[in-house]
């Protein structure tokens, strides 16, 4: 991943893109030991509005290979997605983590005259001109999470909001931290890469929502999106901060190692928010019997959504909770926070770290 993961796009409730907008996770490629991504079976779609049959479009899918909880949870879902509709042939290619490849898989796509392509790039800049040729040919393209720089490549982008996730992230600690009455917190923040917009854009936000509180991080230090980046990077921060109030961890993947670090050193004194909305983190807040209070989301779902998205296109159609004619070029996916209280709720959408 480089500069081009850079999410833009405007806020657009997931309410109108069915379950869009309720789970989440980080963008990484890093090596973890592929999971099945855990979603719900696909339900029959409503045979009236938008969703009733209509003309047959075929839908082209690339996408990385699954070698992190949340890659494997996009596949599943747009497979899940694109099994609603009995007007939709799905044909996804081989995912890979090769650039080259993936470029040659797209081409084979253009060639085979899809009606519409949806595509989660391994590399928004690198992928931008296959995805243009793609366009000139006269076939849309749902640019998925990693955008393309060219707007000319895509007809559509969906993605989640990295700096709402540290909003989230900073209002669920900071008025946590406030309720309590603590003043002066010792507010630790474990990112992903740091060097990675996303990553940055998620500190941004979750020092801007703490900022709200008269807050700040007390200390901040770098994973790699991995299980043995988090038990290390946590096992640091444990044994330089004697007294902890609250744990913001960037993502649930690497959140396995970074509670498997709070667990080895005996600690609980604070409480710890995660960043995905894995099914294991849900399924720990829910039991309440940790660390792990809270999580706040960044949607793979995105791929169902964007499946639904390409078939409106392809078929002409806008979306039917709007009034425009016509899709939107850009939607935005909300972060939201989940809890022991709504924990239910969105385990059905959970992946498996």
């Amino acid at each position: 991943m480089d500069k081009n993961v850079a999410r833009r796009g405007f806020l657009f409730s997931g309410a109108a893109l069915g379950a869009g907008a309720l789970v989440s996770a980080c963008t990484s490629n890093e090596p973890v030991a592929t999971q099945q991504a855990s979603a719900p079976a696909a339900a029959p779609a409503a045979k009236d509005g938008n969703d009733a049959p209509g003309e047959k479009v075929v839908i082209g899918f690339s996408a990385p290979a699954a070698d992190h909880g949340w890659i494997a949870a996009i596949s599943k879902n747009a497979a899940d997605a694109a099994k609603q509709y009995t007007d939709v042939e799905f044909k996804p290619v081989e995912p890979t983590n090769d650039i080259n490849q993936q470029i040659s898989a797209v081409e084979s796509l253009i060639q085979a005259k899809v009606n519409v392509l949806v595509i989660l790039p391994n590399d928004g800049q690198q992928l931008n001109q296959v995805a243009r040729q793609a366009m000139d040919a006269g076939i849309p393209v749902v640019n998925v999470d990693r955008v393309f720089p060219d707007k000319l490549s895509y007809r559509a982008w969906i993605g989640g909001d990295n700096y709402g996730m540290g909003v989230a992230a900073g209002h669920h600690i900071g008025k946590t931290l406030k309720d309590k009455g603590v003043s002066n917190p010792v507010i630790l923040e474990i990112q992903g890469i740091a060097t990675l917009p996303l990553t940055q854009d998620r500190s941004k936000g979750f020092a801007d929502a703490l900022k709200t509180y008269g807050f700040k991080v007390t200390a901040q230090q770098d994973a790699k999106f991995t299980v043995e980046s988090g038990t290390q990077v946590a096992a640091n921060l444990l044994q330089a901060h004697k007294k902890i109030d609250a744990i913001w961890n960037h993502d649930d993947d690497q959140g396995i190692g970074v509670l498997a670090a709070i667990k080895e050193a005996g600690r609980n004194e604070f409480f710890m928010v995660g960043g995905a909305g894995s099914a294991n983190a849900m399924r720990d807040i829910q039991a309440d019997s940790g660390v792990l209070k809270a999580t706040v989301t960044y949607p793979p779902t995105m791929a169902g959504s964007a499946i639904k998205v390409a078939r409106l296109i392809a078929q002409g159609k806008g979306m039917s909770d709007l009034l425009e004619q016509q899709v939107p070029q850009s939607i935005t996916l909300a972060s939201e926070t989940i809890t022991k209280d709504n924990a239910a709720q969105y385990l059905p959408l959970g992946f498996e770290s």
